[in-house]
């Protein structure tokens, strides 16, 4: 069983969808620090000047968890997102059939930003047709900092190989995977080049980017340059 773990992240890019695809079980770290102005409480779209953010404002104290994590109601976030992501898309060519989900998330107030998230990661994986069976880290009672929880994680689940991300490499302690007998590999995901708007491609924005242009093909667009 291959296990992947990842904080859960607002409007996820399309790396994140790939590595849960990659994935047998994939492990949502909601009790772990929130870091804030990181992926956990943005991400970025398109804009005719290079990737413009969508910022959720939260109200929390160092240091959280990401699960304790509240949304900041006092602003009119919900109103500036709507009005960008609908500005910005609007003759996109499949902007109409994908916008009602999202349309109802944002109506959705009253949430904390791990329930967001989560309902941002479903919205597009659902679209991406990603079914890998997610899992909260704060249900399975496994205990353990930095590298240590993730070998516990995977010894509680039963997985002989954990999937790393690119970066993994230089923080991760590969000595306590190989004393527990757990292979590790490195996700190794090229964004692809699609069809966006006019002038330069813009890569590496959340993946509400590619469903608004391609819609059902977003799937395949996905997994077009996996190795």
């Amino acid at each position: 069983m291959i296990l992947a773990a990842h904080q859960p992240q607002f409007m996820p890019w399309l790396g994140y969808f790939e590595k849960m695809l990659s994935s047998d079980v994939f492990v949502l770290l909601d009790d772990v620090q929130f870091k804030k102005n990181e992926w956990q409480n943005r991400n970025r779209v398109w804009s005719r000047e290079g990737p413009q953010w969508l910022t959720v404002p939260v109200l929390h104290e160092f240091p959280s968890e990401i699960r304790g994590v509240r949304i900041n109601e006092t602003t009119h976030w919900r109103h500036k997102h709507v009005q960008t992501l609908t500005q910005t898309y609007a003759k996109a060519a499949c902007f109409p059939e994908q916008w009602e989900p999202f349309r109802r998330l944002y109506e959705q107030k009253g949430q904390c930003l791990l329930e967001l998230n989560l309902a941002t990661i479903e919205a597009l994986r659902r679209i991406l047709d990603v079914s890998t069976p997610l899992k909260l880290s704060s249900e399975l009672g496994v205990d353990g900092k930095s590298t240590e929880r993730l070998v516990n994680l995977c010894r509680k689940l039963g997985a002989g190989v954990y999937l790393a991300g690119a970066g993994g490499k230089d923080y991760m302690d590969m000595a306590l995977f190989e004393g527990a007998g757990i292979e590790v590999r490195f996700q190794e995901y090229a964004h692809p080049v699609y069809s966006q708007f006019d002038g330069p491609f813009v890569s590496h924005l959340s993946a509400f980017d590619l469903i608004c242009h391609h819609g059902r093909e977003s799937s395949k667009i996905m997994r077009s340059t996996r190795s």
